[in-house]
């Protein structure tokens, strides 16, 4: 019998290898009039990455019952979407970094325009491919679509890096910050586990509250846990620069709670993810394993 750390090594691994595979092979036929463009897009999205979304996504079309094949486009798309995400986070009008999954972000790879087009190119893709995804019906296809069109624009993963940038050298309150962060990182996690259920046509309102609640508990663990690493981690590890949030005089949860009230908060809302799933059987052990993936990653 599998221990759960090996269960989830073997599940994260398989996520990888398939969607690396899909992905390589619709960024390979996508075509652009630029191959400088295109280069930026592969390297954006193929340069590494632990696919936490996708593999989300494919832990709850399994709790739901449903084929991991199903859930295989949605969890690109989701990849797609946060690439996007990320090259746009980190120009210099943004967040400015200059190192990415320890290499050079796209803009300083490529130039700024570059790294414009290419997030805007992927960000289009996503929901083109998702639209035409096999082995779902069109309602289905068009709550996906809902769901990530919802995820990451205003209301979403936009809105959050708006108020993020908006707070930064700012006093926010625990309440503030927890609004950002449900926008800028947790909607898009909820998006994952929400598309992921929806590959089931009967999926229940209770299996979906439930489902929804445990995504959106783990998206602010996600960040807890990211804004831990930003003080504790080794920048060889996390792929970033150590501190680069605590120089920028970003909020974080350590600011706030210090960083035992950011651990023991941590802990709460693993408890919390957890209980939530406790309407499901053996079929939700991988997304139990993933809250505590994301609690315990050390990148």
């Amino acid at each position: 019998m599998p221990t759960s750390n090996t269960r989830l090594e073997t599940f994260l691994e398989h996520c990888r290898n398939r969607i690396d595979a899909e992905l390589e092979f619709q960024l390979s036929g996508a075509g652009s009039g630029s191959e400088r463009l295109q280069q930026a897009m592969r390297y954006s999205v193929l340069g590494g990455g632990k696919r936490i979304r996708p593999a989300l996504c494919i832990a709850a079309t399994i709790a739901v019952g449903q084929p991991q094949q199903n859930a295989l486009v949605p969890a690109c798309t989701l990849e797609l979407i946060h690439a996007y995400s990320l090259i746009h986070d980190d120009l210099p009008a943004m967040d400015d970094d200059e190192l990415r999954r320890g290499r050079a972000t796209t803009h300083i790879a490529f130039d700024e325009a570059t790294a414009i087009l290419a997030g805007d190119a992927l960000q289009t893709m996503a929901f083109g491919w998702l639209a035409e995804a096999p082995g779902l019906d069109e309602q289905v296809r068009l709550s996906m679509i809902r769901e990530l069109a919802s995820a990451s624009g205003h209301r979403g993963m936009v809105g959050g890096q708006a108020i993020d940038l908006e707070s930064v050298g700012k006093s926010l309150t625990i309440d503030q910050l927890e609004k950002m962060h449900r926008h800028k990182t947790g909607a898009l996690i909820a998006a994952s586990v929400r598309m992921g259920a929806l590959t089931a046509p009967e999926v229940s309102d209770n299996q979906l509250a439930a489902l929804t609640v445990y995504s959106q508990t783990l998206g602010l663990a996600f960040q807890v846990q990211d804004d831990l690493l930003d003080i504790e981690g080794d920048t060889t590890v996390i792929g970033k620069p150590q501190g680069s949030d605590m120089a920028r005089a970003k909020p974080t949860y350590p600011s706030l709670l210090g960083t035992a009230g950011a651990r023991a908060y941590l802990s709460q809302l693993l408890d919390s993810a957890l209980s939530s799933l406790e309407g499901f059987g053996k079929e939700g052990d991988v997304l139990r394993d993933m809250a505590g993936y994301v609690v315990a990653r050390t990148h």
